[in-house]
């Protein structure tokens, strides 16, 4: 302990042998944890060795030649996934879709609901205690872009929220969107900030889950999921010094359990959702069930749960809030007020508050208070009082405070309402919840699952938002990579490189860290303004969508590039060649495939450090369908978080492999203008012979007609694409933005009036089938590599739908696999779900958000789709699995937008297809599943691909020497989320975040990969970093 007093001579004996003991003690205790440790090892040795014996005998007797993938079980620190027993653990949402009927009757005042009746004595013992909670959600970003937004509305509410509270101290409000209240709070002078603190001190004013958006829950991914609620909260401790302990989410379209992980994880205890289907809502609300406390599918302990209230009804407005009956809400809404802007549609507008109506008035508005509290176990109620950006007028403040303070006096001068109300936050009524539970034995139910997909009445699912606008969502996940190793991971390595160089823990005096951190900030909040929930969705304007794309490419891309410039070693300059700087953005050493554009088919590439020359391929950069220009591929082995150097240079006349080219083409005849390369045109028998490819691990083979894949060596794979319409009838709505209503026809085969071209390339690097069709080009990829990241197809499609009218395009694979009616997807990238396909539902209610993974199984296979972006999945029948790829709609969804989704871009998506076998496997399993180390990796490598840099070719460069910061690869399960240096450290710190994820047992990886599993929960760091030390963690 640094400040310690010296230790003077008349310390007595006794002191001396007790700090000796305690000192044996300790030592005693980490020999014993050692130990431990160690036993667990030799136990866990001890089964495997058992388990492959065992399995090899039986391999040997019966002849078996799956021997290691036998062995999985015996993977230290495999876990299985258990089924979790429902009667003993909860509520299981998977059984509650099974056992609704989505019958949808009318429930009379509460159309999805239900006739809600009390005798009047239910609260004789335990008056009703109520908390009216001001809100105002503010949109960053929707109609209008995030500034229009703040200069017409946000600062007006944030300016009015401080003079009105202010006035009177038993009022109260929450506000959630931290990305306006930084805006607002750079603007208003340090008297005005002295004036929010105090209201934050007094409990006037409460900053609800603080993140810097209410972040969408299916599409984002959780790093930057939790990247959004870092910059958040830092921005919260830093200006405010405090801490969110409630999340506030109504507005995401369907809600994840991985926000709730992370919020758990960031302090938060208690959280508010709202858009959740209307017959889960109306069955949690008939079993008493609308709060209760959220765990995760494949936690067994209490430890991450957070307690959750679900609001019960259609919205979350006034007229939607107090009780069942809107008609009468709407006239307690003090904002339409007759003469105001804004009307009840109900036709009952609402009246001021007077002594001559205020009996009436009350007895009416505590009816539906008692009403909805008789769907909770508790007689703690919480009403929100607020709607889109309201209170941007000083006078609606006057309205709804003056008007409800008059029925709060009139409760509480009438004890015999049994009534006790006041304005609240959520942290007034999560503690009063919680003291009820306390006082009184009253137990939570523990749930488990997810709340998609979400539907707000009728057959309305909001499956079409998983998919719009898919241009960018492929931008948001390449701006996450970027943001993740070009920025903050490079950044941080760069002032830890500089001060280990200078032996003094002070940076290079000419480097720009505090200029680079502002920029590494500004990138950091445009990904995180991107998570908003009508954002990455593809539910914003089309200037609203260029606003988002332009600040997070500008900003983010201004950034990345200084990192690299002062982290690389220089020796001297030397420029006979051009050196290409490849950066590996993961914790894994990696064999990586790198393609740089060149002018020339004679280069060869050096590995700078030892001389080698590299396996290469000369490839086409086709201009589809038949003008080249030329690719150098080549091989990289790349050390986990490396900078390595290589060098390109000249070669002689075809020396460099040079890829060949087959072309099948109907119709007219085609000129190839790739004069370099073998190109050959399949005439006679050979022209309806199905296409091959094949390497060490794989062979399939593809229609000649169309390219398209056809089946695999092992499993039957075959891909279609297909069309979906929307419905036609003249009253009927259609899809949109956010809601996918097909037509009646269902999907409907691609059709086209001749074959496309294909085109088939081979080399010793990668081979691949293109087929061109007119609304996009598909291709099939085979890497050469040994190891595991050969085992996978590599499927990308460039899709251009700009000429279609209301039409989405899908991709569908049909496979042998039997699995039911059972299939998985993952929530965010951060775990797997189970679904199930249920024919009482619509078609458009069976397709679920996948943000980057997806598989079907059976007993003895597993087939997992692996994606860079997310959209929407769905398997309709047993062994398909479909993704769909863009939508084109000319009509608004009437959800508010007021447009259809006809901003279509051409997108290029990208997946990567991978087959393995199981052992002990489940048909449909547990409704835990976890990927494969194997697909865990490949996805990671799709996710965040090297980087390659070019030197200047027009002037002398240094020599560049190698950059290994990592002592070594981390286990393969761990992932290093973020090395995230922190705002409120004047640069001197990080953040290093670390995600160990559970893997499948009914495979082993074979080949086994690099890498290691961890067996232990410690993960040793202090020796992971060459250039820094681990001080805290």
């Amino acid at each position: 302990m640094q400040g310690a007093e010296p230790r003077h001579s008349w310390d007595t004996p006794a002191i001396q042998v007790d700090e000796d003991l305690s000192q044996l003690q300790h030592k005693i205790d980490r020999l014993e944890h050692l130990l431990k440790d160690n036993n667990q090892l030799v136990a866990m040795l001890r089964d495997s060795v058992l388990h492959n014996k065992a399995s090899w005998e039986t391999g040997r007797r019966g002849g078996g030649t799956n021997v290691s993938l036998d062995s999985a079980h015996g993977l230290p620190g495999c876990r299985l996934a258990e089924d979790i027993k429902d009667g003993t653990d909860g509520v299981q949402l998977l059984d509650v879709y099974d056992l609704l009927p989505f019958d949808n009757p009318d429930g009379g005042a509460w159309k999805q609901g239900f006739e809600i009746h009390y005798h009047g004595n239910e609260w004789d013992k335990q008056p009703l205690e109520l908390f009216l909670v001001p809100h105002s959600h503010n949109d960053p970003g929707w109609v209008k872009t995030f500034d229009s937004y703040y200069q017409d509305q946000t600062k007006h509410i944030l300016n009015n929220m401080l003079l009105k509270l202010s006035e009177d101290h038993r009022r109260k409000m929450i506000w959630a969107e931290i990305s306006y209240f930084s805006k607002w709070w750079n603007e208003i002078d340090k008297q005005k900030r002295e004036m929010v603190k105090r209201l934050v001190e007094a409990g006037q004013l409460e900053l609800v889950t603080g993140g810097w958006v209410m972040a969408d829950e299916a599409n984002s991914h959780y790093f930057a999921m939790l990247d959004q609620l870092i910059e958040g909260h830092q921005w919260l401790q830093k200006h405010l010094g405090v801490k969110p302990r409630s999340g506030w989410a109504v507005d995401p379209f369907g809600h994840s359990p991985s926000m709730t992980y992370l919020l758990k994880g960031a302090g938060l205890s208690n959280m508010v959702i709202q858009r959740i289907h209307y017959a889960v809502k109306k069955h949690f609300s008939q079993q008493q069930t609308l709060e209760f406390l959220w765990r995760q599918s494949w936690d067994s302990s209490p430890h991450n749960d957070i307690t959750c209230h679900m609001m019960p009804f259609y919205s979350y407005d006034v007229p939607h809030t107090c009780g069942p009956n809107p008609a009468v809400c709407c006239q307690f809404d003090f904002h339409r007020l007759p003469g105001r802007r804004v009307f009840c549609p109900w036709r009952i507008p609402p009246q001021p508050i007077t002594e001559q109506n205020i009996k009436e008035r009350a007895l009416l508005l505590l009816d539906q208070y008692r009403q909805k509290s008789r769907l909770f176990r508790s007689p703690v109620l919480l009403v929100p009082l607020g709607d889109d950006f309201r209170y941007v007028e000083s006078s609606e403040w006057d309205a709804q405070f003056s008007n409800y303070q008059k029925l709060f006096d009139y409760f509480n001068q009438h004890p015999e309402l049994h009534i006790k109300a006041r304005f609240g936050t959520l942290s007034d009524y999560f503690e009063a919840l919680h003291r009820h539970q306390k006082a009184t034995g009253m137990n939570l139910p523990t749930l488990r699952g997810d709340f998609f997909t979400y539907a707000d009445r009728d057959d309305h699912y909001w499956s079409g938002y998983f998919t719009s606008r898919p241009f960018y969502k492929r931008l948001d996940r390449a701006l996450e990579a970027t943001l993740r190793y070009s920025t903050e991971i490079l950044f941080s390595l760069t002032l830890a490189e500089m001060r280990r160089f200078r032996g003094d823990s002070r940076l290079v005096p000419d480097y720009p860290a505090p200029e680079h951190f502002r920029g590494l900030v500004a990138g950091r909040r445009s990904l995180a303004l991107f998570q908003h929930h009508d954002a990455v969705t593809g539910t914003a304007r089309d200037p609203v969508m260029v606003d988002y794309g332009t600040r997070g490419g500008v900003e983010i891309g201004y950034f990345t590039l200084h990192a690299f410039l002062f982290i690389v070693p220089v020796t001297k300059f030397y420029s006979c060649f051009r050196s290409l700087i490849i950066f590996n953005p993961t914790e894994q050493l990696r064999s990586s495939v790198i393609n740089i554009v060149v002018d020339s088919p004679d280069a060869h590439v050096v590995d700078a450090e030892t001389g080698h020359t590299l396996a290469a391929q000369i490839s086409a950069v086709w201009v589809e369908p038949s003008r080249a220009s030329t690719e150098l591929s080549f091989v990289a082995q790349l050390p986990p978080l490396s900078l390595v150097v290589y060098h390109v240079t000249k070669a002689s006349v075809g020396s460099t492999h040079r890829a060949r080219y087959t072309f099948r083409h109907h119709g007219n005849p085609l000129t190839i203008h790739a004069e370099q390369f073998d190109v050959s045109h399949l005439k006679g028998p050979e022209a309806s012979a199905p296409l091959s490819l094949s390497n060490k691990h794989v062979h399939i083979w593809s229609s000649p007609e169309t390219g398209l894949l056809q089946s695999g060596l092992v499993r039957q794979v075959q891909v279609q694409f297909l069309w979906y319409g929307t419905r036609t009838g003249m009253n009927q709505d259609k899809s949109g933005a956010y809601l996918f209503l097909p037509g009646e026809e269902g999907a409907q085969p691609y059709s086209f009036s001749e074959p496309p071209l294909v085109r088939v390339s081979r080399g010793p690097v990668f081979s691949d089938i293109t087929s061109c069709f007119q609304h996009f080009t598909h291709t099939v990829r085979l890497y050469h590599l040994d190891g595991y990241v050969g085992k996978s197809l590599e499927i990308s499609n460039t899709v251009d739908i700009r000429s279609e009218v209301n039409r989405e395009l899908v991709m569908r694979f049909v496979t042998d696999v039997a699995n039911g009616n059972r299939f998985y997807t993952d929530l965010n990238g951060f775990q797997m779900q189970q679904r199930r396909t249920l024919p009482k539902l619509p078609l458009q209610a069976n397709f679920y958000p996948m943000t980057s993974a997806s598989f079907l199984q059976d007993s003895s296979s597993r087939l997992s789709l692996l994606s860079a972006q997310s959209q929407a999945a769905a398997a309709l029948r047993p062994g398909e699995l479909e993704v769909v790829l863009d939508r084109r709609l000319q009509q608004d969804d009437n959800r508010g937008l007021g447009q259809g989704v006809t901003d279509n871009k051409l997108t290029r998506s990208l997946y990567h297809l991978l087959l393995e076998d199981r052992r002990s496997g489940k048909v449909g399993g547990a409704s835990v599943e976890h990927l494969s180390l194997v697909a865990h990796l490949t996805s990671l490598f799709i996710s965040h691909p090297p980087i390659t840099m070019v030197t200047p070719s027009n002037s002398q460069v240094p020599k560049l020497q190698p950059f290994l910061p990592l002592s070594s690869s981390l286990p393969c399960d761990i992932h290093l989320l973020n090395l995230r240096t922190l705002e409120d450290s004047q640069v001197r710190e990080v953040a290093l975040l670390l995600h160990r994820k559970g893997f499948d047992c009914s495979s082993a990886p074979e080949p086994a990969p690099s890498c290691t599993w961890s067996t232990h929960e410690e993960v040793h760091t202090t020796q992971l970093f060459f250039s820094f030390h681990l001080d805290t963690i």
